[in-house]
């Protein structure tokens, strides 16, 4: 048990799993003491059985929370002792339903002194322990039925990985970053077109010198994403976010959440009242980070990009 002590919480499927190893023997050991053929597995499916007549195998994998793969498994191997039999629903023909064999009714009776013997000496172990497991675990069950281990986890590693990413204004020296970047992605969903030449070729007199800006973020010291605002010579929109790209292998550590912030308050710091963008309906990932940014849907602008079907706009003022 020493190894918890170095590992410390990320360890804690594997000292759950040995804990459920524990319930597990004695759980078996018990229903020898009790002279009880049954599996600890089974239990689920008993109890569901030993309550309600004639019930499918998606009922039961419903009220016990397993797949019905799993059940269809525990349900085999009790027929398989005699304990449960399948049988056609005589309302429906359809349908399969399970109910306990004679012999599994036999053991309703026969498991009530171990039911009340079992209650107690777990009621015994909570009054003899500092913190209530079962009121633990329910609590527990609920808040990962909110937001899954494995959802937290990601989270942590954005919120780490995103403490090594620096954005930067465009320089010269990132021309080739912000070039390939851009290729890699549009020839992957799309073709290039003339207006992407235009921008990733001639960067500076496209962009920059119409009084735009080119954003660069950096992991660990390399450029791994880049975003531009192009100045709109429009009236009601003044710059358009575009040609955002993110490495493949950059992604997954909120680049692109990063980006867009940086592109929607540089836009802010230069007095600009709304940014308009446009991309296409297959990019589902990228127009889930423009709603999350707070861009709306607006139809309407004309568009350069045979590819551009969706168009979006930010409110700043």
């Amino acid at each position: 048990m020493n190894i918890f002590k170095r590992t410390g919480k990320m360890a804690l499927g594997s000292r759950l799993r040995m804990l459920t190893a524990k319930f597990t023997d004695d759980a078996s050991s018990i229903y020898n003491l009790y002279n009880i053929d049954m599996q600890p597995k089974w239990f689920p499916v008993f109890y569901v059985l030993s309550e309600r007549d004639d019930v499918t195998i998606t009922e039961i994998a419903v009220e016990i929370g397993h797949s019905q793969p799993s059940v269809s498994k525990i349900v085999r191997e009790m027929a398989a002792k005699g304990l449960v039999i399948e049988k056609k629903d005589a309302a429906d023909g359809r349908r399969n339903v399970v109910q306990l064999s004679a012999a599994g009714k036999a053991i309703i009776v026969k498991i009530q002194d171990q039911y009340q013997d079992v209650n107690d000496a777990v009621e015994e172990l909570s009054a003899e322990a500092n913190h209530d497991l079962w009121k633990a675990i329910e609590e527990w069950e609920f808040l990962l039925e909110q937001k899954s281990l494995f959802q937290r986890v990601r989270e942590r590693r954005k919120q780490r990985e995103s403490g090594f990413v620096e954005i930067v204004p465009y320089e010269a020296k990132y021309q080739s970053a912000f070039r390939e970047l851009n290729v890699e992605w549009i020839s992957t969903y799309f073709k290039m077109e003339e207006a992407d030449y235009k921008s990733l070729d001639h960067a500076d007199s496209y962009i920059l010198d119409r009084g735009g800006h080119i954003l660069v973020a950096l992991y660990r010291g390399e450029p791994v994403g880049v975003c531009a605002l192009i100045k709109m010579d429009d009236p009601d929109c003044d710059f358009e976010l575009a040609k955002m790209a993110v490495s493949p292998k950059a992604q997954g550590q909120n680049i692109g959440w990063l980006l867009g912030n940086a592109a929607i308050e540089k836009a802010r710091s230069l007095g600009a009242k709304s940014l308009y963008l446009e991309s296409n309906t297959i990019l589902k990932p990228a127009i889930s980070l423009y709603h999350k940014l707070g861009f709306k849907k607006v139809t309407g602008r004309p568009t350069p990009y045979e590819r551009a079907n969706f168009q979006m706009e930010l409110k700043l003022g």
